[in-house]
Protein backbone atom coordinates (compact mmCIF):
# COMPACT_ATOMS: atom_id res chain seq x y z
CA UNK A 1 0.00 0.00 0.00
CA UNK A 2 1.12 3.40 -0.86
CA UNK A 3 2.08 6.29 1.52
CA UNK A 4 0.73 10.02 0.84
CA UNK A 5 2.72 12.85 2.46
CA UNK A 6 2.14 16.06 1.98
CA UNK A 7 5.37 18.31 2.47
CA UNK A 8 4.52 22.51 2.50
CA UNK A 9 7.52 24.98 1.99
CA UNK A 10 8.17 28.37 2.86
CA UNK A 11 8.53 29.45 -1.16
CA UNK A 12 6.81 29.31 -4.65
CA UNK A 13 9.20 27.00 -5.34
CA UNK A 14 10.77 24.52 -3.12
CA UNK A 15 8.29 22.45 -3.84
CA UNK A 16 9.34 21.65 -7.47
CA UNK A 17 13.13 21.65 -6.43
CA UNK A 18 12.54 18.42 -4.14
CA UNK A 19 10.44 17.10 -6.79
CA UNK A 20 13.20 17.01 -9.09
CA UNK A 21 15.38 16.26 -6.19
CA UNK A 22 13.02 12.98 -5.61
CA UNK A 23 12.98 12.17 -9.29
CA UNK A 24 16.87 11.63 -9.03
CA UNK A 25 16.64 9.25 -6.36
CA UNK A 26 13.94 7.53 -8.10
CA UNK A 27 16.24 7.22 -11.19
CA UNK A 28 18.78 5.63 -8.80
CA UNK A 29 15.90 3.12 -7.11
CA UNK A 30 15.54 4.41 -3.92
CA UNK A 31 12.02 5.93 -3.90
CA UNK A 32 9.01 4.51 -6.26
CA UNK A 33 6.78 7.47 -6.41
CA UNK A 34 3.41 6.42 -7.72
CA UNK A 35 2.30 9.88 -8.02
CA UNK A 36 3.36 13.24 -7.06
CA UNK A 37 1.76 17.15 -7.60
CA UNK A 38 2.64 20.36 -6.89
CA UNK A 39 0.76 22.99 -5.28
CA UNK A 40 1.60 26.94 -5.52
CA UNK A 41 -0.22 29.71 -3.88
CA UNK A 42 1.17 33.19 -5.67
CA UNK A 43 1.55 35.92 -3.53
CA UNK A 44 -2.16 37.28 -5.13
CA UNK A 45 -3.32 34.42 -3.24
CA UNK A 46 -4.38 32.05 -6.79
CA UNK A 47 -3.58 28.57 -6.55
CA UNK A 48 -1.77 26.60 -9.15
CA UNK A 49 -1.92 22.80 -9.57
CA UNK A 50 0.90 20.66 -11.23
CA UNK A 51 0.17 17.07 -12.05
CA UNK A 52 3.19 14.61 -12.98
CA UNK A 53 0.38 12.67 -14.45
CA UNK A 54 -1.15 14.36 -17.61
CA UNK A 55 -4.17 11.89 -18.31
CA UNK A 56 -6.15 14.35 -20.43
CA UNK A 57 -3.47 15.06 -23.07
CA UNK A 58 -2.05 11.14 -22.66
CA UNK A 59 -5.55 9.95 -23.15
CA UNK A 60 -6.28 12.50 -26.48
CA UNK A 61 -2.81 11.12 -27.91
CA UNK A 62 -3.67 7.42 -27.39
CA UNK A 63 -6.91 7.72 -28.65
CA UNK A 64 -5.91 9.22 -31.66
CA UNK A 65 -3.55 6.40 -32.47
CA UNK A 66 -6.52 3.94 -31.93
CA UNK A 67 -8.68 6.16 -33.63
CA UNK A 68 -6.35 6.58 -36.76
CA UNK A 69 -5.82 2.89 -37.04
CA UNK A 70 -9.59 1.64 -36.94
CA UNK A 71 -9.75 4.69 -39.26
CA UNK A 72 -7.81 3.53 -41.69
CA UNK A 73 -9.17 0.04 -41.56
CA UNK A 74 -12.93 1.43 -42.57
CA UNK A 75 -11.25 4.34 -44.61
CA UNK A 76 -11.57 7.76 -42.92
CA UNK A 77 -8.64 7.95 -40.68
CA UNK A 78 -8.89 11.23 -39.54
CA UNK A 79 -12.64 10.98 -38.67
CA UNK A 80 -11.03 7.67 -36.47
CA UNK A 81 -8.35 10.04 -35.19
CA UNK A 82 -10.79 12.79 -34.34
CA UNK A 83 -13.11 10.49 -32.76
CA UNK A 84 -10.41 8.84 -30.99
CA UNK A 85 -8.43 11.93 -29.98
CA UNK A 86 -12.20 13.07 -28.32
CA UNK A 87 -13.11 9.79 -27.06
CA UNK A 88 -9.73 9.89 -25.34
CA UNK A 89 -9.30 12.92 -23.79
CA UNK A 90 -12.93 12.24 -22.02
CA UNK A 91 -11.97 9.19 -20.58
CA UNK A 92 -8.58 11.16 -19.64
CA UNK A 93 -11.06 13.72 -17.35
CA UNK A 94 -12.90 11.04 -16.08
CA UNK A 95 -10.22 8.96 -14.82
CA UNK A 96 -8.47 9.79 -11.43
CA UNK A 97 -5.48 7.72 -10.20
CA UNK A 98 -3.27 8.19 -7.45
CA UNK A 99 -3.85 11.29 -5.49
CA UNK A 100 -7.59 12.69 -5.39
CA UNK A 101 -7.71 16.71 -7.29
CA UNK A 102 -9.86 17.47 -4.68
CA UNK A 103 -7.35 16.82 -1.63
CA UNK A 104 -4.81 18.84 -3.85
CA UNK A 105 -7.08 21.69 -4.36
CA UNK A 106 -8.20 21.79 -0.55
CA UNK A 107 -5.10 21.61 0.82
CA UNK A 108 -3.49 24.68 -1.72
CA UNK A 109 -6.11 26.49 -0.60
CA UNK A 110 -5.31 26.44 3.29
CA UNK A 111 -1.76 27.26 2.66
CA UNK A 112 -0.24 30.41 2.71
CA UNK A 113 0.09 32.89 0.22
CA UNK A 114 3.79 33.08 -1.53
CA UNK A 115 3.79 28.95 -0.44
CA UNK A 116 4.36 25.59 -2.04
CA UNK A 117 3.47 22.02 -1.24
CA UNK A 118 4.46 18.94 -2.28
CA UNK A 119 1.69 15.99 -2.53
CA UNK A 120 3.70 12.24 -3.02
CA UNK A 121 2.29 9.46 -2.74
CA UNK A 122 5.23 6.88 -2.43
CA UNK A 123 4.80 3.11 -3.38
CA UNK A 124 8.21 2.22 -1.28
CA UNK A 125 11.16 3.34 -0.67
CA UNK A 126 14.98 2.99 1.07
CA UNK A 127 14.20 5.43 4.18
CA UNK A 128 17.37 6.40 5.70
CA UNK A 129 19.35 7.43 2.11
CA UNK A 130 15.57 9.13 1.22
CA UNK A 131 15.69 11.05 4.40
CA UNK A 132 19.25 12.30 4.64
CA UNK A 133 18.70 13.56 1.16
CA UNK A 134 15.50 15.01 2.04
CA UNK A 135 17.31 16.86 5.42
CA UNK A 136 18.92 19.56 2.53
CA UNK A 137 15.19 21.12 2.22
CA UNK A 138 13.20 22.76 5.21
CA UNK A 139 9.85 21.67 4.71
CA UNK A 140 6.86 20.84 6.95
CA UNK A 141 4.73 17.63 6.91
CA UNK A 142 0.89 18.83 6.43
CA UNK A 143 -0.56 15.56 6.08
CA UNK A 144 0.48 12.00 6.00
CA UNK A 145 -0.29 8.33 5.84
CA UNK A 146 2.78 7.58 7.87
CA UNK A 147 3.24 6.30 11.20
CA UNK A 148 3.74 8.89 14.37
CA UNK A 149 7.21 7.14 14.10
CA UNK A 150 8.11 7.95 10.45
CA UNK A 151 6.19 10.94 10.24
CA UNK A 152 8.39 11.95 13.41
CA UNK A 153 11.67 10.78 11.41
CA UNK A 154 10.51 12.63 8.12
CA UNK A 155 9.94 15.75 10.14
CA UNK A 156 13.21 16.03 11.92
CA UNK A 157 14.82 15.46 8.69
CA UNK A 158 12.94 18.45 7.19
CA UNK A 159 14.13 20.77 10.39
CA UNK A 160 17.53 19.38 10.12
CA UNK A 161 18.52 21.93 7.00
CA UNK A 162 17.07 24.57 8.94
CA UNK A 163 19.77 23.60 11.66
CA UNK A 164 22.65 23.46 9.61
CA UNK A 165 21.84 26.49 7.49
CA UNK A 166 22.29 28.36 10.95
Amino acid sequence: MSDLIVIGFKDEFKADEVLIDLMKLQREYLIDLEDAAVVVRNETGKVKVKQTQELVSSGALSGGFWGLIFGFLFFHPLIGWALGAAVGALSGTLTDIGIDDNFIKEVGDTIEPGTSALFILVRKSTPDKVLEDLSKFEGKVLQTSLSKEDEAKLQEALTKSKAIQQ
